[in-house]
């Protein structure tokens, strides 16, 4: 039996949404088609994906496995789709994810050096989704900022940087030349706490079960608003920070927090020269680390 990519997406969006009606929404199909595809699939399975009741939509066992193992495959199916119309075009071309703050440019000149009739383009990519353009195909090989779900791709650390904290201009520590994780106990912070494990451990706001719903922040310049505004505190790459400089917010380098680690990532299937070549192009001239952090493996 061939599986239904389909049908495949048409079930990862229940699964995700947990509500058929959410879900026909996403998908921009009419409702009974969406139930009469999932049916379908299941009878081509032979399981029941979905467990309806009075309470809702739940996953069943056999649909939690399907879920796992189906996002994976759409994504590599949507890459296999992009990789063969970039291929169709007849210019050899390599996608490099980044995130912000990298500079990538030493690494791209020595790889189009050395690969003169190679088009390279960049994609800057956020926390978010810097695993996920590898994995669907958007990107070739990443830049990426540790740690990462490293599932399937092949990981090699480039270099480690200091991380900072961002604070507003006037803010009670803002005249500090330097801070501890202590200082920032009372803090607000912008991030998932599992970011900086460091200040989770001392954070009040988690001892005292006073912590605010932070809602989801995509971009750097997001959460530079909202430092900004006062309604909390960020840490960010010291290399991040500089790059999104503005008067109104202060970064303070933290001495006891440990520094991000910067690493390239591609698919580990992926077996193309051009991943290869950038990747070395990459350990040659990013590959050290930054002033004040210990070496990394690659350096």
């Amino acid at each position: 039996m061939d599986v239904d990519l389909r049908k495949l997406r048409y079930f990862v969006a229940v699964a995700e949404e947990l509500h058929f009606g959410r879900a026909a929404e996403r998908l921009h199909v009419a409702q009974p088609v969406l139930s009469r595809q999932i049916r379908s699939l299941e009878d081509d399975l032979g399981v029941e994906v979905f467990a309806r009741d009075r309470r809702g939509t739940l996953l069943t066992a056999a649909g939690q496995q399907l879920l796992e193992d189906a996002v994976p495959l759409l994504a590599s199916a949507e890459a296999l789709l992009r990789r063969v119309r970039t291929a169709a075009r007849g210019t050899p071309t390599l996608t490099v994810g980044f995130m912000p703050g990298i500079t990538l440019t030493p690494a791209t000149a020595l790889f189009t050096a050395r690969r003169p009739g190679v088009d390279v383009r960049l994609l800057r990519t956020s926390w978010d989704d810097q695993v996920e353009v590898l994995h669907d195909g958007r990107a070739d090989i990443g830049v990426v900022r540790l740690p990462v779900d490293q599932r399937g791709l092949q990981v090699r650390p480039l270099f480690r940087e200091p991380r900072v904290v961002m604070v507003p201009a006037g803010h009670r520590l803002a005249d500090r030349a330097s801070v501890t994780v202590g200082d920032l106990a009372p803090e607000h912070l912008l991030q998932d706490p599992d970011a900086v494990p460091e200040w989770r451990d001392v954070a009040l706001e988690l001892r005292e079960r006073r912590r605010p719903r932070v809602p989801a922040i995509h971009q750097v310049e997001e959460k530079l608003e909202l430092v900004a505004s006062g309604a909390g505190i960020c840490v960010l790459p010291s290399s991040t920070a500089g790059f999104y400089t503005r008067p109104d917010v202060i970064a303070l380098p933290v001495a006891d927090i440990g520094p991000n680690e910067v690493a390239l990532a591609w698919v580990a299937s992926r077996r193309s020269p051009l991943v290869h070549d950038f990747a070395e192009a990459a350990a040659q001239t990013l590959g050290r680390s930054r002033p004040g952090t210990p070496p990394s493996p690659a350096s």
